[in-house]
């Protein structure tokens, strides 16, 4: 039986090259972004014509502007700001919203000053001109916090350092998440990609998916990490004694004291919602982060009077660092998962590597 080669790249042209509803909606606010100050890919551009149709040397598969929006991220946009070429996203967001006002007042520039904030930075508010519900927040563009492998034990320490830090932050500022679970906590990868990324095949060159984009060890490089997505977060006025709330809605499902009906502290929540993040990404995946466990179990207490406030638990975590031979936390991380026979030739390359840099 043949197998039809010319059928099947004309169904694959026409797939790739007809726009979604949702990806014609954000075409229509091209123009109205690009008067903001910021462009989306040439795919979403009035006008646009694929770019293998109109260049015989590039492939369907080759082609950069076959990249769609995943379904998942019908609310987002990714977009180039035209001042300075920074790759940001963009978020569709009700107007004069709880989630508006508070991620507006994390980004605040006498909130921003402080080195303690891990809350996603806003560059732009823009309403929409035409729908008077709707308004835009310009975001940094983050990616998933484990995008890039964990390399060494004390990138592990310093992603979870930062979280704490960063909910410390919110809760100083009468902020609790609620919803800071693996989606919405994220990371700027901007140092680890130094020639940039595409934001959909985003292990790829940003005007080239054909090549891979060149990626240095997280544990090289600074990488900060960041809470986003406070759509169901509280804010709390200064000094209100009544600090409770009520609800269901959030990622992760293991917390045990939501309810609809019985008011809980959500502070406690964040707490807990880290702690089964800490234990799910790290102290489950890697064999010698166990020292994390007691942390864990004490944030994931099912009890919440019995969780240690997010300062509590920054404390107890710089206790257990101060704990670790500093030599231990240099050393390279190692996945439950990974092949025992393999662990002894992949620590010695780390080892070379970890000298190569010091020398050179």
């Amino acid at each position: 039986m043949s197998y039809d080669i010319e059928g099947a790249l004309s169904r694959l042209d026409v797939g790739f090259a007809t726009l979604t509803p949702i990806e014609s909606y954000w075409v229509g606010k091209q123009e109205f972004f690009a008067s903001q100050g910021y462009t989306l890919r040439p795919r979403y551009r009035p006008g646009w014509v694929p770019s293998w149709r109109t260049d015989p040397r590039i492939r369907v598969v080759d082609a950069d502007d076959r990249h769609s929006v995943p379904p998942a991220r019908a609310h987002l946009m990714d977009a180039t700001r035209l001042s300075n070429g920074q790759l940001v996203m963009i978020k569709k967001v009700v107007r004069d919203s709880e989630e508006v006002r508070i991620t507006t007042h994390l980004s605040s520039e006498a909130l921003r000053e402080d080195p303690r904030n891990h809350c996603v930075p806003v560059l732009d508010v823009l309403d929409d001109p035409e729908d008077p519900t709707v308004s835009f927040m310009v975001l940094h563009f983050l990616r998933r916090i484990d995008d890039v492998d964990f390399d060494t034990v004390e990138s592990i320490f310093d992603c979870v350092g930062q979280l704490l830090e960063g909910l410390v932050f919110l809760h100083e500022h009468n902020v609790a998440h609620r919803d800071c679970a693996y989606r919405n906590v994220l990371m700027d990868a901007t140092a680890i990609f130094p020639q940039g990324f595409h934001p959909v095949a985003d292990m790829c060159l940003p005007n080239d998916t054909r090549k891979a984009a060149p990626c240095l060890p997280r544990s090289t490089v600074p990488v900060k990490y960041y809470y986003a997505d406070f759509g169901i977060s509280t804010m709390f006025a200064p000094g209100d004694t009544d600090r409770l709330v009520t609800g269901t809605h959030g990622l992760d499902r293991d917390v045990p004291e939501l309810s609809d009906d019985v008011p809980y502290d959500p502070f406690k929540v964040d707490v807990f919602i880290l702690g089964n993040l800490i234990r799910t990404m790290f102290v489950e995946k890697y064999t010698n982060v166990n020292v994390l466990a007691s942390l864990v179990a004490q944030m994931t207490a099912h009890d919440p009077a019995d969780r240690p406030s997010a300062l509590e638990a920054l404390r107890h975590l710089d206790d257990i660092m101060r704990s670790v031979w500093s030599l231990h936390r240099l050393w390279r991380a190692h996945p439950r998962d990974e092949p025992i026979i393999a662990r002894p030739s992949l620590d010695m390359i780390h080892l070379l590597s970890v000298v190569y840099r010091s020398i050179f």
